[in-house]
């Protein structure tokens, strides 16, 4: 004997309603973020590129205020459809499992971030722009480049150096052409016994005669120091250094001096150490071997 197996139909329409149901609720979350979302990226773009714009806020900046914007909008738009629509305990899972993703991830990057964050400071307040010969920690170079996270620079041996912008956001930077003009300075040092006077009208002259070299403020020549071997003057000559390179001009009016000087017979002297006194030996031949 078999055991009689009894069949019970399946009902097809008992599945309408849960899939109406279902469908009623992707429905209205589609609806619903389509709506918040379109709106939303419409009227907080909008507001945030006037009031950018109206504070003179750089426009990579204002783009990425609008970019990060639209991110938002669409993450809020997503949490409120997804709330409408009766979503709320999924809703509630994924946000604890965001957050604790979002907390590893922020350990993880904070060099990035801190970078990033520098970078817009950077953009914004413009210490300097593409371009500038800027100094920093011992370093120099000029900007090619300025990005969020780093900043490009081209040295004088035409090397590329890439800085973090954290580095320049702490360092003291100085620019060099900030300006339109911009001093040079070299000190030239005499023999105690010549001429002030005539060594000071051989810097200025020279300097005068440089190419780059402005009427205003005039060249000049202050003693600054007293040395051990030397009366230093200090060549003073301004150049407006977006016009004129720097190292140029300085390499030119040190040469022109020094020619200047040994044409008049002006002493360069250097530095040197005079013994005085005498030495007596004893008993030279008195040591035996």
């Amino acid at each position: 004997m078999y055991p009689i197996q009894q069949e019970f139909p399946i009902d097809p329409q008992e599945y309408v309603p849960a899939i109406i149901d279902a469908a009623v609720t992707v429905a209205l979350f589609v609806v619903v973020f389509v709506l918040i979302y379109l709106l939303g990226k419409y009227f907080l773009t909008r507001t945030v590129k006037t009031g950018l714009r109206q504070r003179e806020f750089d426009e990579t900046l204002v783009s990425l205020a609008v970019s990060i914007t639209v991110v938002l909008t669409a993450v809020v738009s997503v949490a409120l459809a997804a709330t409408v629509a009766g979503f709320g305990v999924v809703l509630s899972s994924f946000a604890v499992l965001a957050g604790a993703l979002a907390l590893a991830v922020g350990f993880a990057t904070q060099g990035l971030i801190a970078n990033f964050v520098a970078g817009v400071f950077i953009i914004q307040d413009e210490p300097f722009t593409v371009g500038d010969w800027i100094e920093w920690d011992g370093n120099s170079g000029v900007v090619t480049d300025v990005q969020l996270r780093v900043t490009k620079l081209k040295t004088f041996d035409n090397e590329m150096v890439t800085v973090p912008n954290r580095d320049l956001a702490n360092a003291a930077v100085v620019n060099n052409v900030a300006h339109d003009k911009r001093r040079l300075s070299v000190g030239f040092g005499i023999g105690y016994d010549d001429d002030i006077e005539q060594a000071r009208e051989a810097i200025v002259s020279e300097g005068t005669s440089i190419d780059g070299v402005l009427d205003d403020p005039e060249p000049s020549a202050p003693v600054t120091e007293l040395g051990d071997s030397s009366v230093v003057l200090s060549g003073r000559i301004w150049i407006d250094p977006s016009e004129s390179s720097y190292g140029g001009v300085r390499a030119e009016f040190i040469e022109a001096v020094k020619q200047r000087f040994d044409a008049e017979g002006i002493d360069m002297p250097y530095n040197n150490t005079e013994l005085s006194g005498g030495i007596e030996v004893t008993n030279v031949g008195g040591v035996e071997g």
